[in-house]
């Protein structure tokens, strides 16, 4: 069963020079319930004042898109063990490096979940391991993208 994903990418240019390269590389990213991010290039590619450096940048996106599937499945399969999850906070980070064609992209991004655990069912390290690998195997966005996706989850916390 095939899906779409809608995303409305915009820039303006509002009457600022372009040929110069002097343009502000602001946008929005509006999605299809409605809400709208801030994006821009990351200021670590195009110096401030041409980036917004209080936007999201598509590298960081990327991140977080990862991270965020293999949480929602991390919180289904969770679930569906009798596991009961409090929080789960995950300090993503990903890593640009370059290519065998020298060009620059995402290798590598690490997920380091920590989770918070309440009740009387707490997973031993083994299935809080289990958990994470089959969330890892299931994220449409890790079987999406080419960099090496590591997870190094926190040991469990409980409430």
């Amino acid at each position: 069963m095939a899906h779409d994903y809608h995303a409305t990418v915009e820039w303006k240019r509002d009457g600022a020079a372009f040929l110069d390269n002097k343009y502000s590389r602001g946008h929005a990213w509006r999605f299809d319930g409605g809400i709208e991010v801030p994006g821009s290039s990351a200021p670590s590619s195009v110096p401030l004042p041409y980036s917004v450096a209080a936007a999201v940048d598509p590298e960081e996106a990327l991140v977080a898109a990862t991270s965020s599937c293999h949480m929602l499945f991390f919180l289904f399969f969770a679930a569906k063990q009798g596991f009961v999850v409090d929080r789960y906070v995950d300090d993503a980070i990903g890593s640009m490096t370059r290519n065998e064609h020298g060009k620059l992209y995402i290798s590598k991004i690490v997920l380091r979940p920590d989770v918070t655990f309440s009740g009387s069912k707490q997973p031993s390290k083994d299935e809080l391991d289990a958990l994470h690998h089959h969330a890892h195997e299931e994220c449409y966005v890790a079987n999406s993208i080419k960099a090496d996706i590591v997870v190094e989850p926190k040991p469990p916390r409980h409430a």
